[in-house]
C-alpha cells in the first residue's frame, strides 16, 4: 500500500522560509494529484495547494497564492511545498494527501484524497 511520510517541519521567524516535502513509499507511485493541507489547533483542516500529477497544473488557497509553490520530483516519488513569507497565520501540522482512485473533481476538497501522511509541524513566530 502507498505511504506518505512529510518532513521538513520546524520553528521559523516571521518572513522567513521553510521547505516541506513528502515522499511515497510501498509501490510503485502514480497519482492523479497530490496536495498538501494543514490543520491549526482547535481548527478545521484548510486546504493549501494541489496539482495534477500528470499535467503539472498547480492550484492555491487564496491565502497562500504568491507566497507558496508546490512542485514534484516524479523520480523521487516527492512532492514538495516551498513557503516564503511565512506568517504566524500559517503555524499548523502539514499534511500530505494524495488521490490514488480517480481524477478529482474538486482539488481543493480533503474528500479528494484517499492516502495521507502522518503531518509535520510548522510554527512561524513572531
Amino acid at each position: 500500500q502507498v505511504q506518505l511520510v512529510e518532513s521538513g517541519g520546524g520553528l521559523v521567524q516571521a518572513g522567513h522560509s521553510l521547505k516541506l516535502s513528502c515522499t511515497a513509499s510501498g509501490r510503485f507511485f502514480s497519482p492523479y494529484a497530490m496536495a498538501w493541507f494543514r490543520q491549526a489547533p482547535g481548527k478545521e483542516r484548510e486546504f493549501v495547494a494541489a496539482m495534477r500529477w500528470n499535467s503539472g497544473r498547480t492550484y492555491y488557497s487564496e491565502t497562500v497564492q504568491g507566497r507558496f509553490t508546490i512542485s514534484r520530483d516524479s523520480a523521487k516519488d516527492a512532492v514538495y511545498l516551498q513557503m516564503n513569507f511565512l506568517k504566524p497565520e500559517d503555524t499548523a501540522v502539514y499534511y500530505c494527501a494524495a488521490d490514488i482512485s480517480r481524477y478529482p473533481s474538486v482539488l481543493g476538497s480533503s474528500n479528494e484524497y484517499d492516502r495521507w501522511g502522518q503531518g509535520t509541524q510548522v510554527t512561524v513566530s513572531s
